[in-house]
């Protein structure tokens, strides 16, 4: 490896440590800080909290894709997700690509989720990690989660998750791969606009306190605001949902890295127009 190439992987794995937020996919979450682990309730579930996946009784399908964060195309990250609902739960498949020519990261992610009595909801996912990195080798690793979400009442959430419970990291060396816990709330002050607070601590870290606030405008249009600390990051963004598409855009500034943005897109086999309206008259609410 020459020493530029040298470089770039050093100062890339400095970027890295700095971003790991970055691989939590679907401009909704990050418009609104990732503070909606009791909010999620789109195929991105399965990567952030598989519980969210059987609130739904539709299939869709969802692509997320950062090609230059921060101005630096080394961490462009893709993701593709699709939930499927079943008479004996919900399933979602992901595909995840990260990194460049010299560090990259892949997932291949499934998960199955269901409803226990009216109130709770519970998901489990396996997925394959892959690493390569040049001229150094490449290895994998199987990394097990969970989530869990629970309806206080139709307008109160609270959602717990864990993810990379069984400790698994990359060759010899431990905690190479991060375990991290995730418990949070989402209120619904008005049936239009819910407020969303979540506390996620990586194991070895400090814990990153995270808030957001999403306001749908109509059924066409909804505008999202967060902000988390550990690090420091402010967050905004917006969606626009037509017929069996959602278009979501974030925007969001670190206080290290400075500013960048992010867009996904989601494609339903009904239209996803009233996606809350749809989720509380399906699970009657």
């Amino acid at each position: 490896m020459g020493r530029r190439h040298f470089s770039t992987l050093i100062l890339f794995l400095l970027f890295l440590i700095e971003i790991s937020a970055q691989q939590n996919p679907g401009a909704k979450s990050i418009s609104l800080a990732n503070a909606d682990v009791a909010l999620n309730s789109d195929a991105f579930s399965l990567f952030t909290n598989p519980s969210g996946l059987a609130q739904m009784n539709w299939t869709e399908g969802g692509v997320f894709y950062s090609p230059s964060p921060f101005g630096v195309n080394e961490l462009s990250n893709t993701f593709f997700a699709a939930s499927i609902p079943t008479k004996y739960g919900s399933l979602g498949f992901g595909v995840t690509n990260y990194g460049f020519e010299l560090y990259k990261e892949n997932k291949f992610v499934l998960a199955y989720a269901n409803r226990y009595a009216k109130n709770f909801f519970y998901g489990l996912s396996l997925s394959l990690n892959h690493l390569s990195i040049k001229n150094y080798g490449q290895d994998n690793a199987l990394v097990f989660s969970l989530g869990a979400l629970y309806y206080v009442s139709p307008d109160f959430r609270f959602a717990f998750t864990a993810y990379n419970l069984n400790k698994a990291s990359w060759g010899k060396e431990k905690n190479q791969i991060p375990t991290v816990y995730k418990s949070g709330i989402s209120y619904d002050v008005l049936q239009n606009v819910s407020l969303n607070l979540a506390l996620e601590n990586e194991v070895g870290f400090n814990p990153s306190l995270q808030c957001g606030i999403n306001y749908d405008i109509n059924e066409y249009f909804s505008l999202r605001s967060g902000f988390a600390n550990e690090p420091t990051k402010y967050s905004a963004g917006f969606g626009i949902h037509y017929s069996q598409f959602e278009i979501d855009y974030a925007i969001f500034t670190h206080q290290e890295l400075g500013l960048t943005h992010q867009f996904s897109v989601l494609f339903g086999l009904e239209t996803l127009e009233n996606r809350a309206d749809k989720i509380r008259k399906y699970l009657g609410f």
